[in-house]
């Protein structure tokens, strides 16, 4: 039960975030790419590479890792928003989101876990 709870808590913080954060990005972007989402995806993968290369216990990993991160990251908007750039005729875009979301989110988590390794040594 201490684990759902800290899922719980730490995606009440990560969805409000994902919003926020994509709105804010969104706004400063006149384009129909979704940077917003983008970014969301792109740092949740960072933090969440170096959140799991910490030592941590179970209750960070479930409050900080599955909670935040996962309710900060989004792959269903990623997938709609990739179709509704097909749909619309933006195969540019459509095909530039999911290589470079795909690739960006990777590499990101590589460079949290390589920072996280270099912080603890």
């Amino acid at each position: 039960m201490t684990t759902l709870l800290l899922v719980a808590l730490g995606a009440a913080v990560g969805a409000p975030a994902r919003y926020l954060v994509d709105r804010a990005v969104q706004a400063r972007h006149d384009s129909q790419f979704p940077w917003g989402t983008f970014t969301v995806n792109v740092a949740g993968s960072a933090l969440l590479g170096f959140l799991l290369a910490l030592p941590t216990s179970d209750g960070v990993r479930a409050l900080l890792g599955t909670g935040l991160c996962g309710a900060l990251t989004t792959y269903s908007t990623f997938g709609y928003e990739t179709l509704r750039l097909l749909q619309n005729g933006a195969r540019t875009y459509a095909a530039l989101n999911a290589v470079a979301g795909v690739a960006a989110g990777l590499g990101a988590a590589w460079c949290g876990i390589a920072l996280a390794q270099a912080v603890t040594g």
